[in-house]
C-alpha cells in the first residue's frame, strides 16, 4: 500500500514517564492514509504506553499529535471521533446479540436512526456475519467476537482505527480470517490501521513496522526490508550443553554463534552447505538436532535489541554488522 504524500497522523516526541521509568521517550512516527503500520516490540517496549495516549487514556509529558498537518490534543473531540479502539482485552456485551452490540456502539458515536441501521447491516456484511446477527455474542467463538469487535469500532466510519494486541489469544484460523477481513476493510472504507503485536506472524502483515524496544523507536521499515536486514540463513542446533557449543562453532569454525532460549543459533549465508560440515565436525550425539530456515521478524528484532520478542530481558548480544546496518 503507497502512502500519501502528508501524514495522516503524525507523532513528534510523544514522552511519558511513571515517576522514573521512561515507558515511550521521544517517539517520532508518521503514518499515512490507507496504511496499515504495527508497533512491534516485547512487553514493556512502548506499544501499550503509545495506544494508551492515542486513545485518550493517559496523557503525555512532552510532545504532539498531528492530524492532517494539524497539532491536536489527545483529548480533542476532532481527533477522538476520527478514532475508532480495538482494546486487548473483549470489550463486547455478552447478553447482547451481534445487532445489538453495533446499534450500541453506532448511538456511542451519535449514530442514529436510518443512518445507524444502515451501517450496523453494512458492517455485518463485510465482516459476514449477516446471518448470525441476531444471536448472542457469548455463544460465538473468540476469532467471530474479535470480528465483531472490529466492526463495532468501524460503525462510525473513523478514519484511524487503534488496535491492542488485536490477535491474541486466537488461534491459526481465526487469526487468518481476521486478517483477511481487515485487509478487505481498510479496502472498502479507505481505513488507516495503527495497531501494537509481539507476534512476528502478524508484524509480516502490515505494511510498514515500528520497531521499540524499552521506550524507544529503534527502527521503522516495510517488513520485507526489516528482514533483509539478517543476511542468509538462520542455522539452531540444539545440545546438551549450548554455551560450550556456541564457544566451540566460534573458535573452531569462526562462526557468529549465540545462545538464544536454550539453543544455538548461528546466521549465515548459504546454510545448507554449512549443515553437512557441522555434523562432520562433532562427534555422534553432540549435536541433537540441526534446523535450517530463513530469517523472520523475531530474528531481525533480535538482532537489533538483543532481546526475543515476548521476553523481558535480554539474551543474547545484538549482531554487530554495520554493513546490514
Amino acid at each position: 500500500m503507497m502512502r500519501s504524500a502528508a501524514p495522516l497522523l503524525q507523532l513528534e516526541g510523544l514522552t511519558r514517564r511513571f515517576k522514573a521509568r521512561v515507558a515511550l521517550e521521544g517517539l517520532n512516527l508518521a503514518v499515512g492514509a490507507g496504511e496499515i503500520v504495527g508497533l512491534l516490540g516485547p512487553n514493556g517496549a512502548g506499544k501499550s504506553t503509545t495506544f494508551q495516549l492515542l486513545a485518550g487514556l493517559l496523557s503525555p509529558d512532552s510532545g504532539r499529535v498531528l492530524f492532517e498537518g494539524r497539532p491536536l490534543s489527545l483529548h480533542d473531540p476532532a481527533l477522538r471521533r476520527h478514532l475508532g479502539i480495538i482494546f486487548q482485552r473483549g470489550s463486547l456485551d455478552d447478553l447482547m446479540s451481534a445487532r445489538e452490540n453495533l446499534r450500541l456502539g453506532a448511538r456511542l458515536y451519535g449514530l442514529t436512526g436510518a443512518r445507524a441501521h444502515e451501517r450496523v447491516e453494512q458492517m455485518l456484511r463485510l465482516i459476514g456475519l449477516e446471518d448470525r446477527g441476531d444471536e448472542r455474542v457469548s455463544t460465538w467463538s473468540g476469532g467471530m467476537r474479535r470480528r465483531l469487535e472490529l466492526a463495532r469500532a468501524l460503525v462510525h466510519q473513523p478514519r484511524i482505527v487503534l488496535m491492542d494486541e488485536p490477535t491474541q489469544g486466537l488461534d491459526e484460523a481465526s487469526f487468518r480470517s481476521f486478517w483477511s477481513h481487515l485487509r478487505a476493510l481498510r479496502d472498502a472504507e479507505g481505513l488507516t490501521v495503527l495497531l501494537t503485536t509481539h507476534r512476528a506472524d502478524e508484524a509480516e502483515m502490515c505494511d510498514r513496522l515500528a520497531v521499540l524496544d524499552a521506550g524507544r523507536l529503534v527502527a521503522t521499515d516495510t517488513p520485507a526490508a526489516l528482514a533483509a536486514r539478517v543476511g542468509g540463513d538462520i542455522l539452531t542446533l540444539e545440545a546438551r550443553e549450548p554455551e560450550s557449543l556456541a564457544a566451540e562453532l566460534r573458535q573452531r569454525l569462526g562462526l557468529e554463534a549465540r545462545v538464544v532460549e536454550g539453543r544455538v543459533q548461528v546466521e549465515v549465508e548459504q546454510g545448507h552447505a554449512l549443515v553437512p560440515r557441522l555434523v562432520e565436525a562433532f562427534p555422534a550425539g553432540r549435536l541433537a538436532s540441526v534446523s535450517l530456515r530463513r530469517p523472520t521478524l523475531a530474528d531481525v528484532f533480535l538482532q537489533l535489541t538483543g532481546r526475543v520478542l515476548g521476553a523481558d530481558q535480554p539474551t543474547a548480544e545484538p549482531a554487530r554488522r554495520s554493513r546490514r546496518r
